[in-house]
Parts: C-alpha cells; sequence; structure tokens
C-alpha cells in the first residue's frame, strides 16, 4: 500500500511538478477532507560535507572548540548547517579550509543553544545575502536582530524544502525545538543533526517517515554525553534495526557512545571532527525524486 502511495504522488508530481489538490486523510482511525500541497524536495547526486566547528580535533591546523558547524556542497548550493559558538573560531576555520563566508548561500540553525547559533552574527556581518532558516519557535528579539542585518528570514515550523535535495524536519521535540536537515544523495538519505535534543532515534524515525527512503549516513551531535554504556547500547540498536548504513556522531555525543558506535558499526563508523571531510557521489546509481505532502 506504502509503495503504491508513493508511486501516485510520483505520477502526480512528474505531471503537475507543484500541484493542490482535495483529499481524503486518514487521521487516527476517522477521515477528513483537507487541502494539501505536493512538494517536490529532488535529489542530489553530488554531496560534500565539511566539520567546521566541533569540539573534537581531526585537522590540527584548525581549532577545535565547543559546538558545531557544517559546511555543505550539494550540487554547487552552498550551506552552513549550524554555526559554531565563537565567531572567529568559525571564520578562521573556514578560512584555513578555503571555504569563502561570502560563498554561502543558505545557513539552517538546528536550534537556539549558543554553540549553534554563536557564530551567526560574525558571518552575516560578513556575508548578508545569505537566507536564514530558523526553528519558528527563535526568539522574536533573535529574529528581528537577524533581519537588521539585511538577511532573508525562514522561519521553519513543519517540514519543507530547504533547496534541491535538501529538506529541514522542521521543528522536533517538545522543550528544546530543534530542526535536522535531510539530503536525499545518490546512496540513501543523509541526516545532519545539531544536537539531537529529540532524540537522534526519533529524528531518523522522522526523515524516514517523511520520504519513504532509507538512511545512508546521520552525521552531527547525537546527545549521549553522560549516558551509561546499556543506555547508548539500546540506542545503537534501534539505529541499526533502522538499518542506518553510516554514522559520524560527534560535538555532544561523548567518547564513551563514540566508541560503543565504533565497535558496533566497524567500517561504517566514520571518525568526525572540526575538519572533516565526506563527499557523497554516485553518477551511475538511480536516485529516487522525493515529494511530501504538505497542508495547504
Amino acid at each position: 500500500m506504502k509503495g503504491k502511495l508513493i508511486a501516485l504522488m510520483l505520477l502526480v508530481g512528474l505531471t503537475l511538478g507543484f500541484v493542490s489538490w482535495s483529499a481524503v486523510v486518514h487521521h487516527g482511525g476517522h477521515i477528513s477532507n483537507e487541502n494539501f500541497k505536493l512538494e517536490r524536495i529532488g535529489s542530489a547526486r553530488s554531496v560534500k560535507l565539511i566539520i567546521v566547528y566541533d569540539n573534537n580535533p581531526y585537522d590540527p591546523r584548525l581549532k577545535a572548540a565547543w559546538g558545531f558547524a557544517c559546511y555543505i556542497n550539494v550540487e554547487g548550493t552552498k550551506i552552513l548547517f549550524d554555526t559554531g559558538g565563537d565567531p572567529k573560531i568559525l571564520l578562521d576555520n573556514m578560512e584555513e579550509l578555503n571555504i569563502p563566508i561570502e560563498e554561502i548561500q543558505i545557513i539552517v540553525l538546528s536550534h537556539i543553544h549558543g554553540d549553534h547559533a554563536g557564530g551567526l552574527f560574525g558571518v552575516i556581518k560578513k556575508n548578508n545575502r545569505v537566507k536564514v532558516y530558523l526553528p519558528a519557535s527563535f526568539p522574536e528579539d533573535f529574529k528581528s536582530k537577524v533581519k537588521r542585518f539585511g538577511c532573508e528570514v525562514v522561519e521553519v515550523a513543519k517540514p519543507l524544502k530547504v533547496c534541491d535535495g535538501v529538506m529541514s524536519t522542521g521543528e522536533l521535540g517538545a522543550r528544546i525545538k530543534e530542526q535536522s536537515l535531510i539530503i536525499n544523495s545518490s546512496m540513501g538519505l543523509i541526516v545532519i543533526t545539531g544536537c539531537a535534543h529529540p532524540g537522534v532515534v526519533n529524528i531518523v524515525k522522522k526523515a524516514m517517515e517523511l520520504t519513504g527512503e532509507s538512511v545512508y549516513l546521520v552525521v552531527g551531535g547525537f546527545h549521549l554525553g553522560g549516558f551509561s554504556k546499556e543506555r547508548i547500547e539500546a540506542i545503537v540498536g534501534q539505529l541499526r534495526s533502522l538499518n542506518v548504513t553510516k554514522v559520524a556522531p560527534c560535538h555532544c555525543s561523548g567518547d564513551l557512545a563514540r566508541g560503543v558506535f565504533k565497535d558496533s558499526f566497524n567500517a561504517n563508523y566514520v571518525k568526525a571532527g572540526v575538519g572533516k571531510s565526506l563527499e557523497i557521489e554516485d553518477s551511475t546509481r538511480y536516485v529516487a525524486e522525493l515529494f511530501i505532502v504538505r497542508r495547504a
């Protein structure tokens, strides 16, 4: 049934692109008529990720500091996911890696904490042409300050398209609202987390639920620092049961968790830290086009 639904969505999307229609949708056992839109997310054959800010050392040329930021190049669209805590460290690391700050087109902030959003104003002071995607729950004064720099602000509450092949999970979690990124790559979904406050397993499940696709790689903070080995092993088991292929835990994941993931995933464990680069590209592999259904 799920396969038929996806096939129908693809057929409608390819025929009409971005369409609206009145749909009959099941909600917890009852049926309601609502207006929906089918939005094309697309796919990406070439993806490059570079962790430009992290507290785990990797490239000795770069400074490690508490926080997270990841540079993403998706077929020429250049995204900065999170901005670390110190703008000088972020900008120095990016300069050392020959990543011009002026070329960044999109900034996505996962959540409000300073070790993820603290470098933003240092970046937009040098490049205010970026579009900034931030959770709708961010304080109004923060949003206003970003706008005063001249940046376009996109408030994210629900899942939405960021650029071709890339989408946001939308705000997840209760106490701390957080968004993650999903990239539809040639190898499968790439899920990038900031701190994974909503739970890394919940984020992966959400990515699969939204797309119907399997997860190839999860990279970022898994928020497992201070967790017991038994609890970490249970989370690892859940991710393996979801058929996640590769993991690259960093930032707030914790050394114990990184060790448990390494022992479980073996060759599919990716040692990550500041300066780690990952390229995912396969021009021969078929990449399914993604579409999401959104309430109009």
